[in-house]
């Protein structure tokens, strides 16, 4: 056990290491400054741009970027939705995997698109190969939406007034050939090293050990597992996902994933401070998001590493922990810390089930997600931040009777209706949609493999899921209905956009504002005081919005386990 618990310190060390300098790297790349692959990559984007028209120097407002990213997302949505309709009888499908179900076709190209990977199917039998590509070719491009939404942030707070705020494209196209596209070639390398399949041929057939005949599906798996991961992406390859062996051979491509998802969360988060030099503000951020990631991460870790107080009274040897729905080749430690890390990030992928974690620590993995905002995924972890940072700085100048500004900038009502609405919206999808299906028991309760408290964490967690665009699941729900394709389909469309437009927005409309000079007034940001501040706004918002769904779910099953 000093074992995993060493590996998982080494594991959060590491990422740290990689994303301070990834992080100084991207704010360079976003910065317009010399970078030393420069003659690699300039070369292609030119090659990019002449072929798509894109004139990277025209300079947006907005408004022109939030079109830019709206329009062409639409256009993948198109190509994706059609593709899973017809893909039985287009070329790569050597398994002979047939079409999707309208309904179903709908959920995972917008699930797809919008970064979250809920998977209502299997892939080994859901999808064609050729689907399988167009949807790692979406892991690329929904990471760059993110992480160029982010950029259009950053720009605005670089300006002391202006209008002119990037151009989306070209934020979208650097994100794409500088970042994602060569770390994803380092990992897939690693995991095909490992025994991650890279293949285009269908099942292989082989004989096991007991004399038995059986398929075993492959296929371009170590490269799709490589973006799902540094794209916090989170779509399995395979229906277990990364708790497969063929995604997760072993203990080192277990510590390649988990870093792999961390490290551009927390790139750009040191990102921020390199580019608008406020390194001091990006470490206050940095700190507030790490304090709460290890108060989820530390009780799962002892909740799994615990054992279950049911089979130990049976006079089962716990001494593993709780090892229902886990990998022994991880342990229960390092799945459990996988498990929020998962979650916080909004990866969504698993080495483990969450559906078989103890009640606590699903409530803690299901609080990762409703809070939204400790690191988060590619690029939107910070936009989901800013939100919280412009109603921690209006809470604050109202406490101490000073004007509430951010980065020189009055906050005034217009930016604070979009940031309560923003704020608001996440719980308003997860208990809407929750209260909906529990209310109709033919959308429901026919649905799940669970009945009572436990039934109900099921449902919550999907919206949650859903709403947060993590893609991780408790599956013990029968999730492949056209009431879960639709109702979740409908709820990841307004729960990605939103949130990007809404912090977009106040960037620009504080943007365009009057720059005002720091004096012994001005409210501080970049200090402790303030980052607990933040951190006080953030918890007391989940508190009042979720706590009363959570003592529906996890709180009672906990005290169902122990009471017996």
């Amino acid at each position: 056990m000093n074992t995993e618990i060493l590996g998982i310190i080494a594991m959060f060390a590491i990422t740290l290491v990689i994303g301070i300098f990834l992080g100084k790297y991207i704010a360079n790349v976003y910065g317009y400054k010399k970078t030393f692959l420069d003659p690699v990559f300039r070369p292609i984007e030119k090659l990019i741009y002449t072929i798509s028209g894109i004139n990277p120097m025209r300079q947006m407002n907005w408004k022109q970027n939030m079109y830019a990213m709206l329009a062409i997302n639409l256009v993948w949505f198109i190509i994706g939705f059609v593709l899973l309709l017809t893909q039985a009888w287009l070329p790569l499908n050597p398994d002979g995997n047939p079409n999707m179900s309208p309904d179903l076709a709908f959920n995972t190209t917008i699930s797809f698109l919008v970064n979250c990977n809920l998977q209502h199917y299997s892939g080994e039998t859901g999808v064609s190969y050729l689907s399988q590509l167009y949807l790692m070719f979406l892991q690329f491009v929904t990471a760059a939406t993110g992480m160029a939404a982010m950029a259009v942030l950053f720009k605005a707070f670089k300006e002391k007034t202006t209008t002119e705020l990037g151009n989306f494209y070209d934020y979208f196209i650097k994100s794409m050939i500088r970042i994602l596209v060569p770390i994803s070639v380092v990992v897939a390398f690693i995991l095909s090293v490992n025994g991650t399949p890279m293949t285009f041929e269908g099942k292989d057939h082989i004989t096991t050990l007991e004399g038995q005949k059986i398929d075993v599906s492959r296929g371009p798996v170590a490269g799709f597992v490589a973006i799902k991961h540094l794209g916090t992406n989170g779509g399995g390859f395979f229906g277990a996902n990364s708790a497969h062996p063929l995604e997760n051979p072993n203990y080192i491509t277990n510590m390649t994933e988990m870093i792999t998802q961390m490290i551009i969360p927390f790139a750009l988060v040191f990102a921020l401070g390199f580019y608008l030099n406020k390194r001091k503000l990006s470490w206050v951020i940095f700190t507030v998001m790490t304090v709460g990631f290890l108060a989820l991460t530390v009780p799962n870790i002892i909740n799994e590493t615990g054992g279950n107080p049911l089979i130990t009274k049976m006079g089962a040897d716990s001494s593993l922990g709780a090892m229902e729905g886990k990998e022994i080749r991880f342990g229960s430690a390092a799945s459990g810390y996988w498990s929020i890390a998962t979650t916080v990030i909004s990866t969504g992928s698993v080495n483990s089930m969450h559906d078989s974690t103890m009640p606590l620590s699903g409530m803690n993995e299901l609080l990762a997600m409703m809070i939204n905002c400790f690191y988060g995924g590619c690029g939107v972890g910070i936009l989901n931040y800013f939100i919280f940072i412009i109603l921690a700085v209006f809470i604050s100048g109202l406490m101490v009777g000073r004007t509430p500004e951010f980065m020189g900038k009055k906050i005034e009502a217009k930016e604070m209706k979009i940031a309560m609405i923003v704020a608001l919206f996440h719980p308003f999808l997860i208990l809407v949609g929750t209260a909906l299906t529990a209310y109709l028991p033919e959308f429901g309760a026919k649905t799940l493999n669970n009945p009572g408290f436990h039934g109900f964490s099921e449902m919550l967690y999907e919206f949650t899921s859903s709403s947060a665009n993590n893609g991780s699941g408790f599956e013990g729900l029968g999730d492949n209905t056209p009431w879960w394709n639709i109702s979740t389909g409908i709820v990841l469309l307004l729960s990605r956009f939103i949130p990007i437009i809404g912090p977009v927005a106040i960037a620009g409309l504080l943007a365009q504002k009057k720059f005002i000079p720091e004096s012994s007034g001005t409210l501080k940001t970049d200090t402790g005081t303030f980052g607990f501040m933040t951190l006080a706004v953030i918890l007391l918002i989940a508190a009042l919005s979720f706590f009363p769904a959570l003592t529906l779910g996890p709180i009672p099953e906990q005290i169902q386990y122990f009471s017996k």
